[in-house]
């Protein structure tokens, strides 16, 4: 029997397997590409390490890959085949089998509600902690991205060696819930603790974003460019949130060299995904962006060739829609639509294909086609519940401009002020919110309105 650097028993490990599976835990907080290594030495040294075996089938999991998750689940099935049951477990590490089985079946709010079992009899556990906490987010669920960790913390103190990273958790989950003060406080005080805690700065940046502060953010990565720019998994995640601020600050030119230089050639899905939402954001304003958009549609067939995540699946329907290509896009929708005659009720991508991910899929192509009513009419209806298909706030935000713009474009005119009055109420320093009232003041023939509307976000947008 051996602990964990956490104070938690495991079984089946050696010393050697334990140190290289804490050295994962802290690969895997601090979102570093060496946490799979880590993670296959705690197994090459104890092969039936159950902690192990369940760290490798998490990581397969949260990649949001196809393959990944059906080499895991095949890893997964041929160790508990191979030790004949989990009767000889210790009762975490059984909670943890069921977990992570959980997650392999496509049940991912089951698995959320077994890491959330396991957290409240064992709140040091950071695997549990770290799983879960993407697990909200994969499935939009803000109040869980908040509680799960703020009822954890209690059981952490200032000398544990991950307490920065339990509070850069909690400062995300503070954000997605509208607790912006407090989450910048949060955030701050995790990079103060620990200054390459990426999902830290990665708090703090969304704060920002969620505030319409996009000068704070230049200056805030600006400053910590070292600490976030190279050696982790969410390089590329933070070059995209850099591109947004200087997209509200209208330097479009600094968008797309960012684009060049950090998104573009993904080869993930996580990086595929974030290139598309970027260069969407630039369509909607007029910038079609075509030589982009080819490359980034060619690098999307595989990763979405069977049903796994919506969200992904979205992006995917972007990339070919701003191609051009939409015949692939349409082709996409169709075998969605064929995933959905059949019967998968413990599947929760199934349910995120048919609440959310399909509507906002004939949106986008309907904007592509320029059928405007048609985009209100299958956005309107689900705007409040698009967090059901995962991603942040600032993720989805492409989903309500696409419904703003088409609006605008339609001649929805009172649904276009409500839109925008909703969006300045609650970000009125963004250039972007006050640019849409001027275009919308425009419409109306009020051309006073509109430039003083355009005065106001050229005001601001100086504000960097």
């Amino acid at each position: 029997m051996t602990d964990d650097q956490h104070g938690l028993a495991m079984s089946g490990a050696g010393g050697a397997a334990a140190r290289h599976y804490d050295q994962a835990i802290d690969e895997l907080l601090h979102f570093r590409v060496e946490v799979d290594a880590e993670a296959s030495a705690a197994l090459s040294e104890a092969p039936d390490f159950p902690m192990g075996q369940v760290l490798a089938a998490y990581l397969g999991l949260l990649t949001t890959e196809v393959e990944d998750a059906r080499t895991a689940r095949q890893r997964f099935a041929a160790w508990r085949a191979r030790i004949g049951g989990s009767g000889g477990l210790l009762p975490r590490e059984r909670a943890h089998v069921e977990a992570v089985q959980a997650l392999l079946d496509g049940d991912f709010l089951t698995c959320g509600r077994l890491l959330g079992a396991i957290t409240e009899q064992y709140p040091r556990d950071a695997l549990a902690l770290a799983a879960g906490h993407q697990v909200d987010f994969f499935t939009g669920d803000a109040r869980s991205l908040r509680d799960r960790i703020g009822g954890a913390l209690s059981a952490w103190h200032e000398d544990d060696r991950h307490y920065g990273h339990v509070l850069g958790m909690y400062a995300f989950g503070l954000e997605e819930s509208g607790h912006y003060d407090r989450s910048e406080d949060v955030g701050l005080r995790a990079v103060e603790l620990n200054a390459r805690d990426v999902w830290g700065i990665h708090a703090v940046v969304h704060t920002y974003e969620m505030q319409g502060r996009f000068g704070d953010g230049i200056r805030y990565l600006d400053a910590r460019l070292g600490d976030w720019s190279t050696g982790t998994f969410f390089n590329v995640h933070t070059w995209w949130h850099y591109a947004l601020y200087a997209l509200e600050s209208g330097d479009t030119g600094r968008a797309l060299a960012i684009y060049d230089a950090a998104l573009a050639g993904g080869q993930g899905s996580m990086e595929l995904l974030d290139a598309a939402a970027l260069l969407w954001r630039l369509l909607l304003e007029g910038s079609a962006q075509h030589e982009r958009w080819r490359a980034l549609a060619d690098a999307w067939p595989a990763k979405i060739a069977e049903p796994f995540y919506a969200f992904n699946d979205m992006h995917a329907v972007m990339s070919y829609v701003g191609a051009g290509r939409v015949a692939e896009a349409e082709k996409l929708i169709a075998s969605r639509e064929s995933y959905l005659t059949e019967p998968h009720p413990d599947i929760t991508n199934h349910a995120m294909t048919a609440r959310v991910g399909l509507p906002v899929c004939r949106s986008l192509v309907a904007f592509g086609r320029g059928d405007f009513d048609a985009v209100v009419d299958l956005l309107y209806p689900i705007r409040h519940r698009i967090n059901e298909f995962g991603g942040s706030h600032a993720q989805r935000d492409a989903v309500q401009k696409t419904l703003l713009e088409a609006a605008l474009r339609g001649g929805r005119r009172d649904l276009a002020r409500v839109l925008i009055s909703e969006r300045i109420s609650v970000r009125p320093c963004s250039p972007f919110n006050w640019l849409k009232q001027g275009a919308l003041a425009e419409a109306l023939g009020d051309r006073a309105a509109a430039a003083t509307a355009r005065l106001r976000a050229d005001q601001l947008a100086r504000q960097t």
